[in-house]
């Protein structure tokens, strides 16, 4: 799942450190792909910081979560179903069709949550601006990430752009899907090639608009299992 979906999960956690956390493992990997953390594997570390805990309690959230939603029907019919509709646009693309289903499904989920007022976009920016930085620079350090400036280069332009507000527009749906694959393929599509992206991503929007809810319904009782 992507960013706001995963805030959906704690939309109303006043724990602001434990958001962050939440979101902390796509932070990572967007500051640098090569990053590679596993603050799981040396919890006893941060059992005495109450603030690095919840960090840690939020990146384990994260984990929960998308191990839940990778593995569920909801994810397997749908990813299949988006894979059919965009296949013309992978065409003479080297991107592979599952791929841009997969993180096209993720980032039409955080679209629907946004426009259906599921979640507030502000509170979640509020929270990751209140986030202890302290605690969030010696988590990190923990993990053998020494040098953190790349990371909270990130961090504060990702908070001060407010990108997430761009999610409201499917074109800017588009654009994001074709700013990841640019990380890993030179042009990965034409022009015409993200028009018909765009219309198709907007076909599958409304295929999924009542349903969509139910994988968070899931999950959320999956969690409390």
């Amino acid at each position: 799942m992507n960013f706001l979906s995963h805030f959906y999960f704690e939309r109303n956690n006043p724990d602001e450190n434990m958001v962050l956390g939440v979101v902390l493992p796509d932070f990572i990997k967007n500051a640098h792909k090569d990053y590679n953390l596993y603050p799981l594997k040396i919890k006893h570390l941060f059992e005495k910081e109450p603030q690095q805990l919840s960090i840690l309690k939020g990146w384990k959230k994260h984990i929960d979560v998308d191990q839940h939603f990778h593995s569920s029907a909801f994810f397997q019919q749908r990813t299949n179903e988006l894979k059919q509709l965009i296949l013309p646009a992978c065409e003479n693309s080297p991107v592979k069709p599952f791929f841009l289903a997969h993180i096209g499904l993720e980032l039409i989920l955080d679209h629907l949550l946004t426009i259906n007022g599921q979640i507030n976009i502000n509170t979640f920016y509020d929270q990751l601006t209140r986030a202890n930085k302290t605690a969030l620079n010696d988590f990190l350090q923990s993990c053998s990430l020494t040098d953190t400036s790349v990371f909270f280069n990130f961090l504060n332009s990702f908070i001060s752009s407010r990108y997430l507000f761009s999610y409201q527009k499917m074109e800017n749906i588009t654009y994001a899907l074709n700013r990841i694959c640019m990380r890993l393929w030179s042009n990965p599509f034409t022009e015409e090639q993200l028009q018909y992206l765009t219309l198709r991503l907007d076909t599958f929007k409304h295929n999924i608009q009542n349903d969509y809810r139910s994988i968070y319904n899931d999950i959320e009782k999956e969690l409390k299992a």
